[in-house]
């Protein structure tokens, strides 16, 4: 693997997209890109909400993606606009990047990148740029739109100003500046966006990051459908709520074995700590965190913490409503699913007799937990699960944070034609609504590649 984003050329006559997108840029901007720069959005095969407690995950690139083109001036500022009208243009200057995390707006994302890349380099003057970006990633889909966007954001502003960074620290900023809109997220996303390959899903660890391939059963197919509900977690509380829920589990384990809890802060520092097991901190979990949930003065009477101490050292800014926290089964999802991908790695590279099987188990599985558990699911992703089964898929799960979005299922090569006949006629054409979208919300995908740029595009 490439330690540095490729930089690639694009025959403009023979790409549509980029030649549309230059139409667009120059009737917009009187002027010619000078280059274009690219992220693609991600599937995740398991390993859902675990990254932020420091677990592996396993996500491959899909080939939807986030396309910016982009020119370069002495200019002060940064304009923006979309190829999709229903998002407004927007301008910053340079030397004053505020991002409103109270209204996360889609140019917001981009300046986060925008904001990482001049903060790690401590650019005080910025070239500036216009930008138009066109997304084929469906937005608040949990395909990861909108780290595509940062990554794309970043990547852009680094070409821009003349800099470079390997994969890793780009992933690593922005993973980092994407918390700017508000969202405490773990990694995954961003890091999928540059490390990933073409063919290949990867096994991503972090601490330090790095991803190891994993070869997929040649035998099945990989079917992305979206449940078509929406969900933007940077503008609600349910996905923070839930990171810091585990934020309390860990601490409460710590203490509960004398660790030094204050400064944990994710649940795979408890079991290094512990030198334990996956199945040993599923028995500890048990032991220590009963099934209720505990309320904030609980937490903060066995912490031995002011509710000033709770609010400052666990929770978000929207976060600090929440009255009741779910440790136990928020602890359990993580331990469990962190042995899942662990087990799903292990089937993708011994390729048993009845792998497709094992594999599509350990999916089920993952939604169980995430709907009973973790309650990040929601009636239409569980329908949408059902129905895949039901049409002949070895394993449906919701992917991405859940609360709407799309369910990703494995698919028996053979079995592929019915179950999209299946899917459609039973989920799909019943609702007017869903029908209309069902062209961009149900698609065969492969392992698609990671971030790069394209800087001679030529006609």
């Amino acid at each position: 693997m490439a330690a540095f984003p490729p930089k690639l050329q694009v025959q403009l006559s023979e790409n549509k997209r980029f030649q549309k997108l230059k139409e667009i840029f120059t009737e917009k901007f009187g002027e010619s890109p000078l280059f274009y720069a690219y992220a693609p959005g991600r599937i995740n095969l398991i390993g859902e909400h675990i990254d932020y407690c420091g677990y592996a995950v396993l996500p491959m690139a899909v080939e939807q993606n986030i396309l910016v083109a982009v020119s370069v001036n002495k200019s002060p500022t940064i304009e923006l606009a979309n190829t999709n009208p229903q998002y407004k243009d927007f301008t910053a200057a340079t030397d004053n990047i505020v991002i409103d995390r109270t209204k996360p707006q889609w140019y917001y994302y981009f300046m986060c990148g925008v904001k990482g890349i001049q903060e790690h380099f401590g650019l005080t003057s910025m070239a500036g740029m216009r930008c138009v970006v066109d997304g084929t990633v469906p937005p608040s889909s949990g395909l990861s739109s909108s780290s595509a966007l940062v990554c794309c954001a970043g990547l852009v502003t680094l070409e821009a100003n003349q800099r470079t960074l390997s994969k890793v620290e780009l992933a690593e900023i922005c993973t980092r500046c994407e918390r700017y809109i508000g969202t405490e997220g773990g990694g995954m996303d961003q890091s999928i966006s540059f490390l990933a390959e073409e063919g290949k899903a990867k096994l991503i660890e972090f601490s330090p990051l790095r991803a190891t391939d994993v070869k997929l059963p040649a035998g099945a197919v990989f079917v992305v459908a979206n449940c078509c509900v929406e969900m933007n977690k940077a503008a609600t509380s349910h996905f923070n709520t839930r990171v810091a829920e585990c934020r309390l589990a860990a601490k409460v384990l710590a203490k509960n074995r004398d660790l030094d809890w204050g400064q944990m802060q994710r649940l795979g520092e408890v079991q290094a700590e512990l030198g334990a097991s996956l199945e040993d901190m599923l028995a500890l979990v048990e032991e220590v965190l009963r099934p209720e949930p505990y309320s904030r003065e609980e937490v903060c009477q066995v912490l031995g913490i002011s509710q000033e101490e709770l609010e400052s050292s666990v929770l978000s800014a929207n976060t600090r409503h929440v009255t009741h926290f779910k440790l136990r089964q928020r602890a359990w999802h993580v331990y469990g699913e962190a042995a899942r991908v662990l087990r799903f790695r292990d089937v993708c590279q011994s390729a048993p007799d009845g792998a497709i099987a094992q594999l599509g188990l350990l999916m089920q599985q993952s939604h169980t937990s995430c709907r009973n558990q973790y309650e990040c699911s929601c009636e239409e992703l569980d329908q949408l699960v059902d129905i895949c089964l039901r049409a002949g898929a070895a394993g449906a799960r919701l992917t991405g944070a859940g609360w709407g979005g799309c369910v990703v299922s494995m698919v028996p090569a053979e079995k592929l034609g019915a179950f999209l006949q299946e899917v459609s006629k039973s989920f799909f054409e019943p609702d007017a609504r869903r029908a209309a979208l069902e062209k961009q919300s149900l698609f065969v995908t492969k392992p698609g590649g990671g971030a790069a740029v394209v800087l001679e595009a030529f006609s």
